[in-house]
């Protein structure tokens, strides 16, 4: 009999799931799996649990929001022998759940968790001791996704995130960096200054918001979309910032800078706190982000 191991986050998404867990079982079992179920307790439980119980799996699913996937697939990347991954989102924003297109209920995703199609997607790997799903970012907009209030984001969308943004710029506070990347022909690209905001992610949404990410996203095409953002000099920098983010316009302005690479490196005048997947990633001064193109096999609706 096929082993599936699934990892669930209790307290993900006001714990949702502890009234669906016995559905979801059941169609695990009727799918033909042996189950065997970890309640995560603490911080970086999912990747402990993973790396110990999962060399055996054929499918290990995780239900929660984009931290517990961030550790299930970091404990899936240190296995040997990686197994498919399923997963059930859970949380506030599932950034790439929706990237996936995998739905917010339950029940079905639990169905696409054992049946849906292998996608073959990428994994971001930062310092060359850390792994994210989809985002590695710093700077003055980092939190912003994780502190809007839902209603607000039901309401009002992706301005309700520009409102929060703005707000978040009255401390500005800016990183002096040298920002190195390969882009898609190989060639390398560089550029210096000080920035507010830095992102490189691989997704359709961040925070729950589509559109500030430009362009058509693959997630298996070795690449990453990266946004970095000046410090603005004159209140027309400031405008052009809150115009870029507010209108979404295509192109690109003085204050903003869109790029595509396969490899980033940020090398910064002083420490620089980072976080990974809406988590802290640590503080550091020189940074190595590489894209791990098709490492991690997902069942999903991703075509």
């Amino acid at each position: 009999m096929k082993k599936l191991l699934f990892i669930v986050n209790p307290c993900s998404g006001k714990g949702k799931i502890r009234t669906r867990i016995l559905d979801i079982l059941d169609i695990f079992i009727k799918a033909g799996y042996d189950v065997k179920v970890h309640i995560t307790q603490r911080s970086l439980d999912a990747r402990e649990a993973v790396i110990k119980k999962g060399k055996r799996a054929d499918l290990i699913v995780c239900s929660g929001g984009d931290g517990t996937l961030n550790e299930t697939v970091s404990g899936i990347m240190e296995l040997k022998n990686p197994p498919v991954l399923g997963y059930i989102p859970s949380g506030s924003t599932n950034d790439y759940g929706t990237s996936l297109r995998i739905p917010k209920n339950m029940i079905q995703a639990a169905q696409i968790a054992v049946r849906g199609d292998l996608y073959m997607a990428d994994v971001g790997m930062f310092c060359g001791e850390r792994y994210f799903v989809y985002i590695a970012g710093f700077g003055a907009f980092t939190e912003v996704s994780y502190i809007t209030p839902q209603d607000k984001k039901n309401l009002l969308g992706h301005q309700a995130y520009v409102m929060e943004a703005v707000k978040n710029l009255s401390p500005l506070k800016s990183s002096h960096m040298k920002v190195c990347w390969e882009q898609e022909d190989g060639s390398i690209r560089e550029m210096e200054g000080d920035f507010i905001f830095g992102m490189v992610t691989n997704a359709v949404s961040v925070g729950g918001f589509k559109g500030l990410v430009k362009g058509n996203v693959v997630l298996n095409d070795g690449i990453f979309e990266g946004l970095f953002i000046h410090m603005p000099k004159t209140p027309m920098d400031f405008s052009n910032i809150v115009s870029y983010l507010l209108i979404r316009d295509e192109e690109e302005n003085e204050c903003v800078k869109r790029i595509r690479a396969r490899r980033i490196e940020c090398h910064s005048s002083e420490p620089v706190d980072w976080t990974l997947d809406g988590e802290f990633g640590g503080t550091k001064t020189d940074v190595v982000i590489e894209n791990l193109q098709e490492r991690i096999g997902i069942h999903s609706l991703h075509k």
